[in-house]
């Protein structure tokens, strides 16, 4: 099973080329399921996660946030929402979703997104979550980790597949809010990686990163609950994916990781 997360850096930038971007690659990877972050929805029914499922023949599942208005400010638009959304091969059979625990001074409507997927043989507990930036932000993350980490618990029965989590967790590695995660029975599938591969997903090569990080940073995520029997759910490999220019157009200002499961 191929499982990719990616943000999509939402209307920001040349958005719609942007758009044509990123199903050049999602259409290149053929991925089974997809995590989104920061997809936008208009107030004219257009949304950029149902675009994509149309166009890749995937299913689809949109959460919205409901406190768009900070993100609605800085691009002057308050026409246009944002949301997290799951593309998957598969139906979705079930779906719930969590807002992220925040105080009011910093909450932006932050999003968990779960969706049960009906994969043969063994249904998929699938989740994709959106945690606060900025270092100021970081006990709030944990906060938000600790909700995310009971969120998993509650819908990853019934299933032999290992609940899969992906997101934009804003965090590095060695972080305690990404620990958190870990220390609830998930594992970090990039560990599984050649050590030596590139891994940053906010990469100082990205034009649009302002200020951005030297060397780069990984803050996206697939996270893996332990193998289930014959190892399924195995983390197989672990990579980048649209990290560079398409047609000359970054497709976002977060590089996307893919990560290849065993099973289904």
């Amino acid at each position: 099973m191929r499982v990719v997360t990616w943000n999509l850096w939402w209307r920001f930038g040349p958005w719609a080329d942007r758009q044509k971007a990123v199903l050049a690659v999602l259409r290149e990877l053929r991925p089974d399921v997809v995590g989104l972050q920061e997809v936008w929805a208009a107030d004219d029914g257009a949304n950029l996660a149902e675009w994509l499922a149309g166009e890749l023949g995937l299913h689809c599942a949109w959460a919205a946030s409901e406190a768009p208005e900070r993100w609605q400010r800085r691009i002057a638009d308050d026409t246009v929402g944002i949301g997290n959304a799951v593309l998957s091969r598969w139906p979705v059979t079930e779906r719930a979703v969590l807002r992220l625990p925040a105080p009011t001074e910093l909450d932006d409507g932050r999003l968990a997104l779960h969706a049960r997927l009906d994969a043969p043989g063994h249904p998929v507990p699938f989740f994709t979550a959106h945690l606060n930036s900025g270092d100021h932000a970081a006990a709030v993350r944990r906060e938000q980790a600790a909700a995310l980490a009971d969120f998993v618990a509650k819908y990853r029965h019934g299933t032999a597949f290992p609940p899969v989590v992906t997101g934009d967790f804003n965090a590095r590695p060695e972080s305690p809010e990404v620990r958190l995660l870990r220390a609830g029975r998930l594992h970090d599938a990039w560990d599984v990686a050649d050590p030596s591969a590139p891994a940053s997903t906010w990469d100082a090569a990205n034009p649009y990163i302002p200020n951005p990080p030297v060397p780069g940073v990984r803050i996206d995520y697939v996270h893996v609950g332990p193998p289930g029997p014959d190892g399924l759910g195995r983390v197989r490999t672990a990579r980048r994916a649209g990290d560079g220019p398409v047609d000359g157009v970054w497709p976002s200002d977060h590089a996307a990781v893919v990560v290849d499961l065993a099973g289904n």
